[in-house]
């Protein structure tokens, strides 16, 4: 008997079998796949499954698929992967998966972060500089205000202007003067006397007009006032020696195009 309330009449009539039916086997499937499968505190499940371990075993078999093309590549030199349109093909996808995310998918670069399309290297643009740079990584340090952490605010504006003179930007000849001669105490020692870089410290030449961190007055001000700390991580471990060398062909040929 059901009853009614506010107009409302409710009956007492059992629930579909159909709909029992999948209660259970919603509870049998439940208690399974508990028993199967980790859950609850540390029981590990009877499969022994865990996401690492699923992980592992599809990298190996992607390993064990794709490592002869890896290694058929890394037998060959740079210069003739360049000229190979499948290699550059895999390279770029390299790129995307692993370098992209700073780079750029056109590995244009950012504020902060190099572009690989010009021919403007901080460490050098050799198959051998590149490699190095791919496999150990690199730890850029700009300290601030350079060797003279005594240097004004005003000796900073004046280092501004001076820098501003290699593209002939700067509107105050006098100040860039003075800048000049504070340059050589505080940044000659990294930049060079001429300003055009170290490679083998990875300070850049500041005389082309590429700016890896912006170009504008107030950016170039920010860079000497406060340094800067560039950090590309080390990429052997993660990618191997041969995916590395083949990914220095595609960053090799971003250059060249």
């Amino acid at each position: 008997m059901g009853h009614t309330f506010d107009g409302i009449e409710e009956y007492d009539n059992p629930l579909p079998k159909w709909w029992m039916y999948m209660f259970v086997a919603t509870c049998v499937f439940g208690l399974a796949y508990y028993a199967l499968y980790p859950g609850l505190g540390n029981y590990k499940g009877l499969l022994g499954w865990t996401q690492v371990g699923q992980w592992e075993n599809e990298v190996q078999t992607a390993e064990e698929k794709y490592g002869p093309i890896f290694e058929a590549y890394a037998a060959t030199p740079i210069d003739e992967l360049v000229q190979d349109a499948e290699a550059m093909k895999v390279g770029q996808r390299l790129f995307a998966n692993n370098c992209a995310v700073c780079h750029g998918s056109a590995g244009r670069g950012a504020i902060g972060f190099p572009n690989l399309t010009d021919d403007d290297w901080l460490y050098g643009g050799t198959e051998e500089a590149i490699k190095a740079t791919l496999v150990n990584g690199r730890m850029g340090n700009m300290p601030a205000k350079g060797l003279n952490p005594a240097m004004t605010n005003a000796q900073v504006d004046d280092m501004v202007h001076y820098l501003l003179s290699f593209s002939d930007r700067s509107d105050n000849s006098e100040a860039a003067e003075r800048g000049a001669a504070m340059y050589q105490t505080a940044c000659a020692a990294c930049h060079g006397a001429d300003a055009k870089g170290n490679q083998a410290l990875g300070a850049p030449n500041l005389t082309d007009n590429v700016w890896l961190y912006g170009s504008t007055p107030k950016r170039i001000s920010h860079t000497l006032l406060y340094g800067r700390a560039g950090v590309m991580p080390a990429q052997l471990e993660r990618l191997g020696e041969e995916k590395i060398h083949l990914l220095t062909a595609y960053v090799k040929s971003l250059s060249q195009n």
